[in-house]
């Protein structure tokens, strides 16, 4: 069961009640910090550990919790805390690996209000916010967003268009973005640098719209996930260098270092089209189809060009997925 840290948000960057127009300390008192425990043998436990803390935010009255999914992926132990301190169990309900939301149900009942789920589309550039983390005004941020646009992970994963927050929550993962109208617009997933004037950088924070939880809630709650054919996945990272697309590491056991993908290659071409940025890598790797498509793939290695073609899978096959009730 975790235990409570006694960080807090700078006193400048907490959101203030009298500064919005709807109960603030309602709203935050629907964020509940979240603990997962994952297997030591779990495909994720190298990359994202096996001890994960993070926040949630409850959307539905009959204890449904919307987090962020790769705090959960593969848990077998989940504690929800809420904000007078009790503890309860979890379960994992499921995760959608196209958008990165998951979804956990409280195993005990919680007098705790929901969220309302608010239209992401109609957040503007400039709309004050907060970013509201797991302990109430202390633990959440004050912040305004600062860029609409899209965004790609090298893990094979792109948002045609993602929001982004400043300041940045130093605690962002499963964060509840907050809108004007005391609403959920988002859930944080990242955190990263953004240059602003004069070469410096700035943290931001990278939220999942919440409109594009809507389509596949249902699915989740019924499947575990969306129901429709999982794309093509190879099992690697890649980066851009340069105007380069350079592959910086694989899976164990994915089909790319199955087929001798290695890392330092440069990827030239995805069958037969150039791709010079990881957007449009990854989209082209999904346009050949649904996952179990051979993916044919040029790279440059060692002042050679050479053509793969890499069996696709389907992510969701590598990892320990929740046992559903």
């Amino acid at each position: 069961m975790p235990s409570l840290s006694d960080w807090k948000v700078p006193p400048s960057a907490q959101p203030k009640p009298e500064d919005y127009g709807y109960d603030l300390e309602r709203a935050l008192s629907c964020v509940v910090g979240l603990h997962a425990t994952v297997p030591a043998d779990a495909f994720t436990a190298d990359t994202l550990g096996t001890e994960r803390a993070g926040n949630g935010v409850f959307i539905g009255g009959n204890g449904l919790i919307l987090t962020i999914g790769y705090l959960i992926t593969e848990a077998d132990t989940i504690w929800i805390t809420v904000g007078d301190g009790r503890s309860v169990p979890g379960h994992v309900l499921g995760y959608d690996q196209e958008t990165g939301f998951g979804l956990v149900q409280a195993l005990a009942k919680l007098d705790v209000p929901s969220l309302q789920i608010g239209d992401s589309a109609a957040a503007s550039i400039g709309e004050r916010v907060v970013v509201g983390g797991f302990g109430g005004r202390h633990r959440s941020v004050a912040a305004r967003i600062v860029a609409r646009q899209e965004f790609a992970g090298n893990w094979e994963y792109v948002l045609d268009e993602a929001i982004f927050t400043a300041p940045a929550h130093p605690n962002w993962g499963g964060t509840a973005l907050i809108g004007p109208g005391g609403d959920l617009l988002g859930i944080g997933s990242l955190q990263l640098q953004h240059s602003v004037e004069k070469g410096q950088a700035q943290n931001i924070n990278m939220m999942v719209p919440i409109d594009l939880l809507k389509p596949i809630v249902d699915d989740l709650l019924k499947f575990g996930r969306r129901n429709s054919p999982p794309r093509p996945w190879l099992g690697l990272y890649a980066t851009e260098v340069e105007n380069r697309l350079v592959i910086v590491g694989l899976a164990d056991r994915g089909p790319a270092k199955k087929a001798d993908l290695r890392t330092g290659d440069i990827v030239l071409s995805v069958a037969g089209k150039d791709v010079r940025d990881l957007a449009s890598f990854f989209r082209r790797i999904w346009s050949q189809g649904q996952a179990g498509v051979e993916v044919p793939i040029s790279v440059y290695r060692d002042g050679e060009t050479l053509d793969m073609r890499i069996k696709s899978s389907e992510r969701n096959r590598f990892l320990k997925g929740p046992s559903l009730h």
